[in-house]
């Protein structure tokens, strides 16, 4: 018996924390979430008005889109439409989500089966913020 076996508490003492990403599983992102250069640095938008495709696109932009831009017109029919930054693309991101979860028990397994996953990363730190603070408390009482 090493001396790591003598100080092993019970699987039962331990709450174990985890993030994880289900392997094939994708959902909708937002710009900021997945880094999008677009939403960082601003874009822009060349549209050629002389086709009905491009005369629907900047119909769309001017009327429809909802984001903040400047105009320019160029020659031959193109437009160039400058989107400010901060603002959602006209990219569909997607991204893997992350799993907030928060069991009992450690590597040996869950005896109580308890378990709960957080729906928000702000708040799996702050539990496990709050688990290290009484791990503390606990020890300093001895």
């Amino acid at each position: 018996m090493n001396r790591h076996d003598r100080l092993l508490l019970p699987a039962d003492a331990y709450q174990t924390y985890s993030i994880t990403q289900p392997h094939d599983t994708t959902v909708r992102a937002a710009c900021e979430q997945v880094g999008c250069e677009a939403w960082r640095h601003g874009w822009e938008s060349v549209i050629n008005e002389a086709t009905d495709l491009g005369k629907q696109q900047a119909a769309y932009i001017r009327t429809r889109a909802g984001r903040t831009f400047r105009e320019q017109r160029t020659g031959g029919g193109f437009t160039v439409f400058r989107f400010d930054s901060g603002q959602r693309c006209f990219a569909e991101h997607r991204t893997r989500p992350e799993l907030y979860a928060v069991r009992d028990g450690d590597w040996r397994g869950n005896p109580t089966g308890r378990a709960r996953r957080h729906t928000r990363a702000q708040d799996w730190v702050e539990d496990f913020a709050e688990h290290q603070l009484g791990l503390e408390d606990q020890q300093q009482k001895g």
